[in-house]
């Protein structure tokens, strides 16, 4: 339930009270009123006191029962206030048999009932029970009342049921009504006003509602995080208003394949979220798909002039509690999976993985320790400069192109991801200034920059598993002429791995932009790495690179727009 939710129901629920107790207590003094035959109560024998103590025992367990049936009401509403009503309904009923049946002056007790049902399930109930209420008392005047040729208690309750009937419509309606204002009120507080979508405020509310749930019934709960593709070059082209246009299609293609339990918002800009309830990875990967495919098929006016000639949406994908222990985790996660999909050539849906999660399933109780030490390690790291968790999920990806075409096997394959996703960890030792700083770095903060492959090699060398990442992680800044640090080794003295990392690195770090440094492109970086073959890099990996590179990115139009033009 959201706050303002659980707020106002607050306040209901404390005037529910105060009218349930307040029926309690009149029901006392019926008691009282039949037990002491209408004379003025002295509380002076111990029978009386008696009697006084009896009776207020009983309103206090009546009323203790009463609110652990409303703790209830959160697992089975239902049956918690059928209980409730049937338990007030008896009490009015016992009330009136015993102050007189047909001529008792408490049948407006009946009324708590009447207007505590109405408030608390609407004008439905309340006409039920009302309805029931005249049934009781109609009932008890014609059966237990003298048989006159005119009855006037029925006829004088006959009245009463009309006011009953009256207030439990009035009030009804009035609850309607402030129902129906209250709801337009969360549609402008919580509806985005281009795309009729949820807002962002209204996105993480519900989130850490539906969150709170899944952990608490203990089932799965996904989200998808989406993103248009090249949505700022379509802008530019096309102009905002047909980019609201897109904005607007691509909402009502979301209502259309999604469930009616799921959440559709607006997170920003072009992005979109969407919250899965009780949705396990694969389900979510399927709804996902869906929504790609849907949005690949629908045509857009001027998606002719995008790079890839189609307007297409990027997906990422989290899952709690299976990757993601909290409401924080679980954005974190689908946006670096949506990281991962739009690096992979866009148009597609990308799950949330985690090397180091995988890792853990392999490794025995006090390496998983250190694991998890390493886990929070680089996500400080992330924390502390951006630039390197990007570098870091891109040469992740180059490797594994490089480690597929050229076929490793699967253990040589898992040391060198596991390098790559580990290889700027000593980073960590680095302080935030010289990791971000905007500048050049003066030769003292070059010194310790550099110290990042000792660092790193120090980290995980107590991880059994790890120990032939070692080295990798060590060497990845070795050159192939020997002038490279921290060991000057040379050539073959290097790790095949740790050569080949030492490639892949320095390519990305050539497309990426720095404060000090202008992007290269991608056939500038090529270059560049074709001219320091034989000095910085092995000549026979920079050849391998560039072929597979050239091979798995050339049906690509424009890998320089797809990696980096929103």
């Amino acid at each position: 339930m959201l706050e303002h939710d659980k707020d106002k129901d607050s306040q209901i629920n404390q005037i529910l009270q105060i009218i349930k107790l307040s029926s309690l207590i009149f029901s006392a003094v019926a008691f009282f009123q039949h037990f002491f035959e209408g004379k003025k109560i002295v509380v002076v024998s111990g029978t009386n006191a008696l009697i006084v103590f009896f009776v207020l025992i009983i309103i206090l367990a009546v009323y203790v029962f009463l609110n652990f049936l409303q703790s209830k009401k959160k697992k089975n509403r239902f049956t918690a206030t059928l209980t409730e009503l049937v338990v007030f309904l008896v009490i009015s009923t016992l009330l009136v048999m015993l102050t007189g049946t047909y001529q008792s002056s408490y049948k407006f007790l009946f009324l708590f009932v009447i207007i505590s049902s109405t408030i608390e399930a609407g004008m439905r109930t309340g006409l039920i029970i009302s309805g029931i209420s005249s049934v009781i008392i109609l009932t008890i005047d014609l059966i237990l009342a003298p048989n006159f040729s005119s009855n006037i208690h029925f006829e004088s309750d006959l009245v009463l049921s009309c006011a009953f009937i009256l207030i439990s419509w009035t009030i009804g309606f009035f609850v309607k009504l402030e129902n129906q204002h209250i709801a337009s009120l969360k549609e402008l507080v919580n509806i985005d006003g281009l795309t009729g979508l949820y807002n962002h405020r209204y996105f993480y509310e519900c989130l850490a509602q539906k969150t709170g749930e899944a952990r608490e019934k203990g089932t799965h709960l996904s989200l998808l995080f989406i993103d248009i593709d090249y949505f700022k070059y379509y802008n530019d082209i096309n102009g905002h208003q047909k980019g609201d246009n897109v904005l607007k299609d691509i909402s009502r293609i979301l209502k259309e394949n999604t469930r009616g339990t799921d959440i559709a918002s607006r997170y920003g800009g072009e992005e979109f979220a969407v919250i899965l309830p009780e949705t396990a990875e694969k389900e979510a990967l399927v709804i996902g798909e869906r929504l790609r495919s849907a949005i690949h098929n629908q045509y857009f006016e001027g998606q002719e002039y995008l790079p890839n000639g189609n307007l297409t949406v990027s997906i990422g994908v989290s899952v709690f509690p299976d990757k993601a222990e909290s409401e924080y985790e679980i954005v974190k996660y689908a946006d670096e999976a949506l990281y991962r999909a739009k690096f992979l050539r866009k148009n597609r849906v990308e799950s949330y993985s985690s090397i180091l999660n995988d890792l853990q399933k392999e490794i025995n109780k006090n390496d998983k320790e250190i694991i998890a030490s390493i886990k929070t390690l680089i996500a400080v790291i992330n924390a502390k400069d951006q630039y390197t968790y990007k570098h870091v999920e891109r040469v992740v990806t180059y490797c594994g192109l490089m480690a597929d075409s050229l076929h490793f096997d699967e253990e040589a394959k898992r040391i060198f991801i596991y390098a790559a996703y580990m290889h700027d960890i000593g980073k960590i030792n680095i302080s935030q200034d010289i990791l971000i700083k905007s500048s050049r770095l003066t030769e003292v903060e070059w010194e310790v920059l550099k110290s990042h492959p000792k660092n790193g090699a120090e980290i995980i060398k107590n991880v059994s598993i790890l120990k032939e990442v070692v080295p990798i992680i060590l060497q990845h800044h070795e050159r192939y002429d020997g002038t490279g640090y921290p060991n000057r080794l040379k050539g073959n003295e290097i790790s095949y791995l740790a050569r080949m990392l030492t490639v892949v690195d320095s390519f990305d770090a050539m497309t990426s932009s720095r404060p000090y440094q202008s992007r290269k492109t991608f056939p500038e970086a090529l270059a560049e790495l074709e001219r320091c073959s034989g000095a910085q890099f092995d000549p026979e990996i920079v050849q391998d690179f560039i072929k597979i590179f050239q091979h798995e990115f050339n049906s690509m139009n424009n890998l320089y727009s797809e990696l980096y033009v929103s």
